[in-house]
Formats: C-alpha cells, structure tokens, sequence
C-alpha cells in the first residue's frame, strides 16, 4: 500500500512542523506549504534531523490566500506525487492591535491568510477526497476562537469562522467517508509566542492550570488521532489542546 499523502498549509510554522514530524513518523508522505521565501531552511533542517529525506517529504509554495494560487498548488501536488489523502489546514498569522486602532489592511490580512485559506485549499481537495471515499481534514482554530482575546478580534473572528467552516462541512461529506474536525490549541512555545513580552508570557503561563506552556508535539498528538483511520466515528468536533485554560463543551 503506497503511503498516504498530507497537507500541511502553513506547514514551516512552529505548529506546523511538529505536526509534519508526527504524519511523517506515521508513515505518511508530508507535503509541508510556505509562502514567506527562505522559511522553508529551517523546515527542511527539522525534518532532516528527525530523519527525514525527500523520500518522505516535499515542500510546496503558495500563498494561500489566494483562491488560484491554492488550486495550482493542489493540482501540482496531485499531477506529481499523488491525491491528497489529508488536508491540515494550519496556516496563520497574527496582526494584534485593538479594534480602535485596526486598519483594513490589517483585519483582511488576517482574515484572508487564517480564514479564506481553509476554503480556497479545502475547496481543491474535497472532491477527490469524496469520490474515492476517504478523507481527513483538520482545521487548526485557537482557544481565542472561543474565549476571545485582547486585540485579537481579527484573529479571534478567523479562529472562530474555521469552527463553522468545519463543523457545516463536516455535515455535508460525512456520508462519502470524509472527517472534518477542528483542534483549537492555547499558549503553544513557537517562535510566535516567544516573541511576547516576559511579564505577559509569565502572566500567562500562571493561568493555565497544567502549570506549562504547550508544545507543538501536544498539539502533533491530537492531530494524528483526528487523522487516523480509527477516528472514522469523529467528525465535525473541535478538540481543545490547552491545559485546560479554557473548559468549555
């Protein structure tokens, strides 16, 4: 049985290279998208290091905010190694700053790059996902999607549109044998969160109850059993990945 072919929008990230290792030690030939150019070094050094050669993974540029762009990157990817068996949708960015004083620019950035993208990919991969009969998607949301954040009502609003993206489509694919599920990560050590000021970072850590920021490989972890075969029963659920800083149903 050839390998399984994933998706990983987004995929150089913090996040997102801890989930490319996980598919990849899985089994699963993982295709890793960028769009900022020299990003993908430290990716490909990652992967390296973990074990990995282009036997097992590639990469893929696209901007993938840009309906077009995603679509000739999924049909690149389809006429070259195969169909895309799971979709991560994972790419983002942040552009914090209070609502009084956000631009357009600023609000549509962020609104394209971590909300549209999940359609413009996921609109090139559901039909092939659902005329063979098999498929995985999953969304990385944000525990801000449901609990809010201080000048982060552009990325709370894209965090919390992926909740109904997946949770509607969810419903419409269940019966070809595709899975739509969201997991919606809190304070995750990455380059991005490192980068907040140490009063606010010690500050949030003592709200989490585990006591410890969260790693790429908890957020890894969730991912694989949302992708995995024995999950067929799970879809259109959003599973919290935050050490319990935010308890909702």
């Amino acid at each position: 049985m050839k390998n399984k072919i994933a998706l990983v929008t987004g995929g150089v990230g913090g996040i997102g290279t801890g989930v490319c290792i996980a598919l990849a030690k899985q089994g699963y030939f993982v295709i890793a998208n960028y769009v900022v150019p020299g990003s993908e070094a430290a990716w490909q050094a990652k992967m390296q290091q973990a074990g990995f050669s282009h036997d097992d993974c590639d990469i893929a540029f696209a901007d993938v905010s840009d309906f077009n762009a995603s679509g000739k990157m999924v049909a690149d990817i389809e006429s070259t190694i195969g169909p895309i068996d799971v979709l991560i949708n994972c790419a983002g960015i942040t552009r914090d700053v209070s609502l009084r004083k956000m631009t357009p620019e600023q609000w549509h950035a962020v609104i394209n790059t971590n909300l549209s993208s999940v359609f413009n990919v996921t609109r090139h991969v559901i039909d092939g996902m659902c005329d063979r009969g098999f498929g995985r998607i999953v969304n990385i949301s944000s525990v801000n999607a449901t609990k809010g954040a201080f000048g982060q009502t552009n990325y709370a609003a894209a965090k919390a549109g992926i909740l109904g993206f997946t949770k509607s489509l969810a419903l419409e694919v269940a019966k070809k044998g595709v899975t739509v599920n969201a997991v919606s990560p809190g304070f995750i050590d990455t380059d991005m969160t490192a980068a907040v000021r140490e009063d606010l970072r010690q500050q949030t850590l003592a709200a989490i109850p585990t006591g410890r920021a969260g790693t790429p490989d908890d957020v890894a972890n969730a991912v694989l059993f949302l992708v995995s075969e024995e999950s067929g029963y799970v879809t259109g659920t959003n599973m919290a990945v935050n050490g319990g800083v935010h308890v909702y149903q």
